[in-house]
């Protein structure tokens, strides 16, 4: 019997302990949500070719932004230099479209959505929602790209990489020390013992 009281004891505590965790894990989630600006392309399908097409957008607005995004202290006035800009951004996607032989549809909005668990090098962006400029080509039922433009990750190449020195040292003046600590952790190991 003191058995089954030792394992009950153990049981609902590790049950405690998971529900603060992940309360602790929502709240810097959210609080990290209000810090960033995310860049997010939907494609039209799965397919081979509006995957390429995908990325073909993706790098021309992205050198687009590079050109005449202004340099930003604030998540605020990134996006009211997004919301600004949407129809040059979505006219530069239709002339890729377009040139490319294709007659998708492309929206280009800043809207918040739910975007999963997603490493950038080596920072961990936790699921929840997020506000996006984000365009959507046709469907928009395909795979998607994103990249974090507040502060300004996406214009650095991260695929095989760390993030380099500058782009932590921003990320980091925007975010509470807790909050950069979770995101840095690079291992859901990491990522679980930073939250004991």
């Amino acid at each position: 019997m003191k058995k089954v009281s030792v394992l009950a004891g153990i049981l609902i505590s590790l049950l405690v302990t998971g529900i603060v965790v992940n309360a602790k894990q929502s709240r810097m989630q959210k609080d990290l949500a209000k810090e960033v600006f995310r860049f997010h392309v939907l494609a039209n399908s799965d397919s081979d070719e509006d995957q390429t097409l995908k990325m073909q957008v993706k790098e021309a607005v992205i050198a687009y932004m590079k050109e005449e995004i202004p340099e930003s202290d604030s998540v605020e006035t990134t996006k009211t230099w997004a919301s600004g800009h949407l129809n040059a951004i979505e006219s530069l996607a239709e002339t890729v479209v377009r040139e490319k032989g294709y007659d998708y549809q492309i929206t280009a909005r800043v809207t918040t959505c739910d975007f999963p668990d997603k490493t950038y090098g080596d920072i961990t962006f936790p699921a929840g929602r997020y506000e996006a400029l984000r365009i959507e080509i046709g469907e928009a039922k395909g795979q998607n790209w994103w990249c974090v433009l507040y502060p300004n990750l996406c214009f650095i190449d991260a695929v095989n990489a760390v993030v380099p020195d500058k782009g932590k040292k921003d990320l980091k003046k925007v975010l509470e020390e807790d909050t950069y600590e979770m995101v840095t952790a690079t291992s859901r190991f990491k990522i679980g013992w930073f939250f004991f």
